[in-house]
């Protein structure tokens, strides 16, 4: 989780939300990184984790990324959600909650909904506080 504040920071700098995350391969390795890019690209599709997944699919060569968890700073919205639902990631690991978007637990669960063809573990509440003070301090600064 500290090595997705870190990437959290490059979107903080960039002028888009704060949120980094990081694909953990089975075996502990970093397969894929990424932070938020939707302002920097013009893409409404740039979140962290689709970012991260890109990444890492490319690292394996595949889109399949079973065994694979993502740790990112904030909640996955349904977008992110269902793209860890798609790659088969196994878990997911997450820092703030999102009670506006949150697809993991607050608002919606689609990882763990009965309906979906692969379920994904859910995580969180890691480093809650710091991850949520990162974003909380983006938009104090961006409301007038």
């Amino acid at each position: 989780m500290r090595h997705a504040l870190a990437l959290a920071g490059q979107a903080g700098r960039a002028g888009d939300v704060p949120v980094g995350a990081v694909v953990v391969g089975p075996s502990g390795e970093v397969l894929g990184e990424g932070w938020n890019v939707r302002e920097a690209e013009g893409d409404p599709t740039g979140h962290a984790e689709v970012v991260a997944l890109r990444a890492a699919s490319r690292a394996v060569g595949q889109w399949r990324l079973e065994g694979c968890q993502l740790v990112v700073t904030m909640e996955p919205c349904p977008m992110c959600a269902g793209a860890l639902v798609l790659a088969r990631v196994a878990r997911v690991v997450f820092g703030g909650w999102d009670p506006k978007l949150g697809a993991c637990g607050s608002v919606w669960d689609l990882p763990r909904d009965r309906r979906v063809t692969h379920r994904v573990e859910v995580v969180g509440g890691v480093l809650e506080a710091e991850c949520g003070d990162l974003v909380r301090r983006f938009f104090d600064g961006h409301r007038a």
